[in-house]
């Protein structure tokens, strides 16, 4: 006996396919890289040359994430085209399933996010605070907050972090 799958497709899968396919259509990726797409791949749009961008995705990758990087000269229209707004850019922006990415997120808080499925825009690390991944200066870590963006742009602190001195 054969079994078809009737379930129907809840509304949150079929918007996260839509706006991965409008986001690859909008920035130029293969469709079929986007469209199968696992759960924990992470697109990352950054400047060519940005040391902080490449080390925040080795921090992805040595997380478990796989990241596919796309080089812009401007980071600015994509988070635009992402309906993020300025006031949260940093360096690199990124795409996380259906969420947004902005700034140094710790891969943490990214499977927080996953696990957890708020709806929300996404995460910001507004700034580029010291000791966030990316930006590890030796033993100095700011005090830095990774914010819940909501889809009507307000936002809450999703995590703190402490300033700390690392030894």
């Amino acid at each position: 006996m054969v079994t078809i799958n009737t379930d129907p497709v809840s509304r949150r899968s079929a918007s996260g396919l839509i706006f991965g396919l409008a986001g690859a259509v909008a920035f130029g990726q293969p469709l079929g890289v986007l469209a199968a797409s696992p759960k924990d791949r992470v697109t990352v749009w950054k400047t060519p040359n940005c040391g902080c961008c490449n080390e925040w995705v080795s921090h992805l990758r040595s997380n478990g994430f796989e990241v596919v990087t796309n080089d812009v000269k401007d980071t600015a229209p994509v988070r635009q085209k992402l309906g993020l707004a300025e006031k949260f850019g940093s360096c690199h922006t990124g795409l996380l399933g259906t969420y947004v990415l902005e700034g140094h997120v710790p891969a943490k808080e990214m499977r927080r996010l996953l696990r957890d499925k708020p709806n929300a825009l996404g995460l910001a690390v507004p700034g580029m605070p010291a000791g966030s991944p990316g930006m590890e200066m030796g033993n100095i870590q700011d005090a830095f907050d990774v914010l819940l963006v909501l889809r009507d742009g307000s936002t809450r602190i999703y995590q703190s972090y402490p300033q700390k001195s690392l030894s």
